[in-house]
């Protein structure tokens, strides 16, 4: 999958731009509209806290740190308690996988707090009132659906697309 950014300038257009997705098999699920504070969306689908927040790097970001700082508390651990060597690979491994539970949670609440680093090109857009239109489409669909859109609605601006989308949300 693929996560393409499109600029519309109204809530009319965005309505169009997402028929138009719809019409190309893209699922309601995979569409999510970010307007200004206050603009209504009416039926239109409306980004979650998934695309607005950068929950998702937090936490990748989180893995590594977190992963780290359990081996090291593991190390301290068979380091001070030297009974502990008995079992001194089971308590690094699970040391570093609760570090890593603990970096994860962590970091998901810091990402909720943080708008998201990949929307920042399009802030002064939104705030103009212009939609941000975000779909994820399959790879081999990129290039079909960014003409289509095109040719159908000339107010639509694409404005390139992401090269990897998380599997979940």
């Amino acid at each position: 999958m693929r996560r393409l950014y499109f600029l519309v300038p109204d809530p009319q257009a965005g309505k169009k731009a997402v028929d138009e997705l719809l019409l190309s098999r893209i699922e309601w699920k995979h569409i999510h509209v970010l307007a200004k504070r206050g603009t209504p969306l009416e039926d239109l689908p409306e980004a979650s806290v998934w695309q607005k927040s950068d929950i998702i790097p937090a936490m990748q970001r989180a893995v590594p740190l977190g992963g780290a700082t359990g081996i090291l508390c593991g190390l301290v651990a068979l380091a001070l308690e030297p009974h502990l060597i008995v079992a001194g690979g089971a308590v690094l491994l699970g040391m570093s996988l609760a570090g890593v539970g603990v970096g994860v949670y962590l970091g998901g609440m810091v990402g909720l707090n943080v708008g998201n680093t990949r929307l920042k090109a399009f802030e002064q857009a939104i705030e103009r009132g212009e939609l941000l239109v975000i779909a994820d489409v399959p790879r081999d669909q990129v290039e079909e659906i960014t003409e289509r859109l095109r040719k159908v609605h000339p107010k639509v601006e694409v404005k390139g697309t992401e090269p990897r989308i998380p599997a979940f949300p």
